[in-house]
């Protein structure tokens, strides 16, 4: 029997969840989720909790968030003038938004605070800081 290791394409069905209970993402209703072991396309603690595991293996794995998406970075919340931001945009907390880079690489920011002339833009991961729950059923392994 097939466990996976370093190299495997693997599928997998799971859902995810944080500390309160709810669901942040599931693959339940949707095809598998398929990666290849050890190429850094998950994260840390994801890969840990599946090695080893053969078809049909269920595990629910704590992953803290220093193997999830790491804690909030404060160099990565800046604050910019609202006048720097497209007119067309009514700023508010929880819009998402993406600032692109002078190399043209694309960063996803959410608004986590407004004020008459200034917007706090986020770009840590929604997740990070979170430790999280994974459910996780393994459906293939190539």
């Amino acid at each position: 029997m097939s466990t996976i290791k370093d190299g495997s394409t693997v599928k997998v069905h799971y859902t995810g969840q944080l500390k309160d209970g709810s669901v942040f993402d599931s693959s339940i209703q949707k095809d598998p989720l398929e990666f290849t072991m050890g190429q850094g396309q998950l994260i840390p603690g994801f890969e840990k909790a599946i090695e080893g595991l053969a078809v049909g293996d269920k595990t629910t794995a704590e992953i803290p968030a220093a193997e999830a998406y790491g804690e909030p970075n404060p160099q990565m919340v800046v604050e910019v003038e609202k006048a720097q931001l497209p007119e067309d945009l009514e700023p508010e907390v929880g819009v998402q938004l993406q600032l692109n880079q002078p190399d043209g690489q694309a960063i996803p920011v959410q608004i986590t605070a407004v004020n008459e002339e200034k917007v706090t833009l986020d770009a840590n991961h929604p997740l990070a800081g979170q430790d999280l729950t994974f459910e996780i059923e393994v459906v293939e392994i190539a």
